[in-house]
């Protein structure tokens, strides 16, 4: 099955459970293919999520006869160490550190910031006592910072 056709059932599935396809790393080859999905959703999410996800996609890759080789389906959560794609991501992370990297007119500029807060499409970050509004469409890159 051509990789369009089979990431649009995959993404499907998981939407109709509540969670986003945040990406798909497909690797290995046609003796054994191995799907990584990462999941998300404003929540945050769980082995039990990930559970619950796999088993319906394998549901479906076996209804359907989907898949005609061995594979394996791993489903994990983003991680920390990955940027975020959708806006809906950004709830649960609320008075955290980022790293924001965003376009303002012809310039990219870059901040590391506390998010205060989200406001329709626009998020705003607490810089060094400043506060600074970027709309989402804006942003190019962002990832939450580990602070221990």
């Amino acid at each position: 099955m051509e990789k369009a056709k089979l990431n649009q059932l995959f993404e499907e599935v998981i939407n109709s459970l509540g969670y986003l396809l945040i990406d798909i790393v497909v690797r290995g080859d046609n003796h054994l293919r191995i799907f990584e999905l990462y999941i998300d959703n404003e929540k945050g999410i769980t082995t039990d999520d990930c559970v619950l996800v796999s088993r319906a996609i394998n549901e479906k890759i076996e209804e359907e006869k989907i898949i005609d080789s061995n594979y394996r389906l791993d489903v994990s959560s983003p991680g920390i160490d990955r940027p975020l794609k959708f806006l809906v991501q950004y709830q649960k992370h609320l008075n955290r550190k980022f790293e924001v990297q965003y376009k303002v007119d012809d310039q990219v500029k870059k901040l590391t910031g506390k998010l205060l807060r989200i406001e329709a499409d626009n998020l705003f970050f607490s810089e060094k006592n400043d506060e600074v509004k970027i709309n989402f469409n804006n942003i190019i890159k962002a990832k939450v910072l580990i602070s221990f």
